[in-house]
């Protein structure tokens, strides 16, 4: 895989983008900032697996639904490992009926010098927790809640790219898995927030640290809204939150859709690892539905600010132009926001 992407670096002319190979099996269509239409491929080699998914997927690669009486099963570790297809991630999987949050867990169990890849997997949470401290609604045999140890050996000149990126390329794997298990369309909203139909299907909470004896660690901690009823949302997350199964009609195997972010995220991760983030960023862009929009941005400090949503920067940053313009020819402000909470502005 990595082998083909260095033959057509070498090949590539140095305006033209070079095609990403993410887990995505069909091929969308981006533009470049001259207007010009490219063809940007996602079809990704996927590794061989002796246990992949079998009988799946129709002679032409689409999802097929799944039968929306067959019963679910619940959370199970040989589930998840037939349909896993990783190298390091989920080659240890802690899964637990109740706990009080993976990410907690995670943290817990990277500063004892858990291994790479270790996942935390919870049927419910009963203190899950969401960006800027906020509680997330856990119902239990219905979502999905899981955290991941990170341990990669990242120079000091990439760790602020890297921190920045993580939360990114992590929205981007579960929307690919997402896609392929549940034939589902989601969009990103900056930076990490899930959604169908601007609706919030999901988030992710990342975490860093540093143990002395192990070096330093990165948890990446995922709540999805997968099976539930919205009308089980506690009364102010009705309008604002959904689940995969209520958009889509049908419900979805959790396991297999685990089984499939894992192996969406350790491509992401490898990808930055080996090539840094400009593809990852043109996946990203495509993703994100927040660039072209008027967001309302609540920064670290309290204060608002209104504008278009310009741009994704090669860091991850968000660039956002103050809206509306000012009356006395002043030039607008600029923020190029590393961490704010983003609000899609109805005009």
């Amino acid at each position: 895989m990595y082998e083909r992407w260095r033959r057509q670096a070498q090949t590539a002319s140095p305006s033209e983008p070079l095609p990403i190979q993410l887990p995505l099996q069909r091929s969308v269509w981006c533009s470049n900032r001259s207007g010009v239409k490219r063809h940007l491929s996602l079809q990704k080699g996927v590794r061989s697996h002796a246990k992949r998914e079998e009988g799946d997927q129709t002679p032409g690669g689409a999802q097929m639904a799944p039968d929306p009486l067959q019963p679910l099963s619940p959370l199970s570790l040989d589930t998840i490992r037939s349909t896993l297809a990783t190298q390091a991630f989920g080659r240890r999987i802690d899964l637990h009926d109740r706990i009080d949050s993976t990410n907690r867990e995670a943290v817990a169990l990277a500063r004892a010098g858990v291994e790479h890849g270790t996942v935390v997997v919870a049927d419910s949470q009963t203190e899950g927790r969401g960006r800027l401290s906020r509680q997330w609604f856990s119902p239990p045999a219905v979502s999905l809640y899981c955290s991941i140890v990170i341990r990669k050996p990242i120079g000091a000149e990439q760790m602020a790219e890297w921190l920045s990126w993580l939360p990114l390329m992590t929205a981007l794997a579960t929307a690919e898995a997402i896609d392929t298990i549940a034939a589902a369309s989601v969009s990103v909203k900056w930076p990490n927030d899930l959604l169908i139909a601007e609706r919030k299907i999901g988030g992710i909470l990342c975490e860093s640290g540093t143990v002395a004896r192990s070096g330093s660690y990165q948890i990446v901690g995922l709540g999805l809204n997968v099976n539930g009823d919205r009308n089980d949302f506690p009364e102010d997350l009705r309008e604002t939150a959904t689940t995969i199964r209520h958009e889509t009609g049908h419900p979805v195997e959790r396991n297999r859709l685990l089984a499939r972010f894992l192996h969406e995220l350790e491509a992401c991760v490898e990808e930055f690892e080996s090539r840094g983030s400009e593809r990852l960023a043109l996946a990203y862009r495509q993703r994100c539905s927040t660039i072209g929009k008027t967001v309302k941005a609540t920064l670290t400090d309290g204060k608002e600010f209104i504008g278009l949503a310009e741009s994704i920067e090669q860091d991850g940053t968000l660039r956002v132009v103050q809206r509306p313009l000012p009356i006395d020819g002043r030039p607008p402000d600029i923020q190029r926001l590393r961490v704010a909470d983003i609000i899609h502005v109805r005009t």
